[in-house]
């Protein structure tokens, strides 16, 4: 069993940046990565990061934004949030991989004022 535990999240002007953590409980996943959820849209996935080779995939709309880093002796990753716009905001979730298995985190809020 994984835990996940995200940090970072709060209110940030239209423009600015924002680092979110999430950390895994006890080793790190093959897979850790975020989806966000704006309010009356569904889950969608922003960016995962492989633990082995540190590969990194986007989600739509953030790749020049958004970049992800790691840190496996913390099994710990990194989301770092460059010009943020309004549509960002979201209840950001970290997810985690392991062979048949998905964790999630609780989720913390991003909100990017106009």
């Amino acid at each position: 069993q994984v835990q996940l535990v995200e940090s970072g999240g709060g209110l940030v002007e239209n423009g600015g940046s924002l680092n979110l953590s999430c950390a895994a409980s006890g080793r790190t996943p093959w897979r850790m990565g975020w989806f966000r959820q704006a309010p009356g849209k569904e889950r969608e996935f922003v960016i995962n990061i492989r633990r082995d080779d540190g590969i990194i995939y986007y989600g739509d709309g953030v790749k020049g934004r958004f970049t992800i880093s790691r840190d496996n002796r913390k099994n710990t990753v990194f989301l770092h949030m460059n010009n943020l716009k309004p549509e960002d905001t979201a209840v950001y979730y970290c997810k985690a991989d392991e062979v048949g298995v998905t964790y999630w985190g609780q989720g913390t809020q991003v909100t990017v004022s106009s």
